[in-house]
């Protein structure tokens, strides 16, 4: 390459940068390892990270028990290494399991339809907004401001320059979203209020009251959530017009961030609106069960000006991991999990002081009585502990209070240990 360029170093690829930017001297890295070593030192560096800490950390990604059977399943060759079903008679299998998430998410949400998954809970929310805006014509679109405070970014850089201004509705001293706030801001111009629940502060938003308020306006509402196993408990959104949410409780585990499985689902009036694709039941030449792509509203498969969304990438594998998690814990299995998450948060939010009173599910917000959330962090992670998420980092208004989670997963005597460190004891 250097002879090709004419050059007679590799210095002098960047020898047109300024000295005060370029490196001279040599890295402080070690000498090469063996792969033994190196497989050694990762693993030693994983077992420090995160074997033996207990985490209370939830705001969107959660710690839940992922059973064996979901990796098994999704390590067969025929849906590890397939990308995405075009051809129906070579991708039965996929194209089953994918008609079995959207039936699933469905029943979990109250909604008519669902398509085949979006990439994660963020990106949802932001289609869902675009999708109300087609339905209702409108170009202003509402959100709560106790909507997850990342999902509230993506959604502003995706509406940022496509003539849909955002504006946020505050949340009233119970931590619920602010009906009178909501008053003044709904009119004829908006197109939808985005609300989730539970919501960021873990409490259970009033889903019917807000769906009358908002349609009484000619707006839809889109229902939004991050924690789904709290759908095996309380009631499904069925007043939405359109349910965004993240999947990642059901088998995905938190891994830095993703992959993740987002969702959006409808109702069967909107369903052209939709986007990404769906998959739906047919019958072959021979008259037996079958499915195929029903409706594919992506770029990738018509003319781009009329396509809803350029969401590309297939989420299948992700969708799968929790498609196999509804299946292996069923209705029954769901709600006593569901209330598992429930007893376990409401022990823990009975030795801490709250900020807010209204229901939640697995998450609350605690204040910290005059300690600094950093405080207290630190001193719990002596104890092996993964504290709450610090407020004031959203919510300058927050200072002093703290996002617990609890799932199934945490232990009464971790819960005991974080009240104690609480009361400085």
């Amino acid at each position: 390459m250097l002879a090709v360029l004419g050059l007679s170093s590799e210095e002098a690829l960047v020898s047109y940068l300024s000295a005060a930017v370029r490196f001279d001297g040599k890295l402080d890295l070690e000498n090469g390892k063996s792969e033994y070593e190196i497989v050694d030192y990762f693993k030693a560096r994983a077992a420090r990270n995160a074997n033996g800490y207990a985490s209370f950390l939830g705001a969107g990604v959660y710690n839940h028990y992922r059973p064996v059977l979901c990796d098994v399943v999704v390590s067969r060759g025929e849906f590890l290494t397939s990308y995405t079903p075009y051809q129906a008679e070579i991708s039965q299998g996929t194209l089953t399991t994918i008609f079995e998430f959207q039936t699933m998410v469905c029943q979990l949400t109250g909604m008519d339809v669902a398509n085949a998954s979006m990439y994660d809970g963020s990106s949802a929310v932001p289609e869902g907004a675009m999708m109300a805006a087609r339905v209702t014509r409108r170009d202003k679109i509402l959100v709560a401001r106790s909507v997850h405070p990342e999902y509230r970014e993506v959604l502003t850089t995706y509406l940022k320059h496509g003539g849909l201004p955002v504006s946020e509705v505050g949340y009233s001293p119970n931590g619920l979203l602010d009906l009178d706030d909501l008053t003044k801001r709904l009119d004829d111009s908006v197109a939808a209020l985005i609300v989730q629940t539970p919501n960021f502060f873990g409490l259970l938003e009033q889903i019917d009251e807000l769906a009358h308020i908002v349609h009484s306006k000619g707006a839809l509402l889109v229902v939004a959530f991050t924690e789904a196993v709290a759908l095996g408990l309380i009631e499904p959104p069925r007043e939405a017009d359109i349910v965004v949410g993240e999947l990642q409780s059901f088998a995905t585990p938190p891994s830095y961030g993703g992959p993740y499985a987002g969702i959006i689902a409808s109702k069967d009036k909107f369903v052209r609106q939709l986007p990404g694709r769906l998959v739906g039941e047919t019958t072959d030449s021979e008259g037996r069960r079958a499915f195929c792509l029903t409706l594919a509203t992506r770029e990738q498969h018509i003319r781009r000006e009329k396509a809803t969304s350029n969401i590309c990438t297939n989420q299948a594998l992700i969708a799968l991991m929790a498609t196999v998690y509804m299946t292996v814990y069923g209705k029954e299995g769901m709600r006593e999990l569901a209330q598992q998450n429930l007893s376990k948060a409401h022990y823990l939010a009975s030795k801490l002081p709250r900020k807010f009173d209204a229901p939640f599910f697995n998450e609350f917000v605690a204040t910290t009585n005059g300690k600094s959330a950093g405080e207290i962090n630190r001193e719990l992670l002596e104890h092996n502990i993964v504290g709450g998420l610090p407020l004031d980092r959203h919510y300058p208004e927050l200072s002093g209070c703290v996002l617990l989670c609890a799932t199934e997963m945490s232990k009464r005597a971790d819960m005991d240990r974080i009240a104690a460190v609480w009361d400085g004891k």
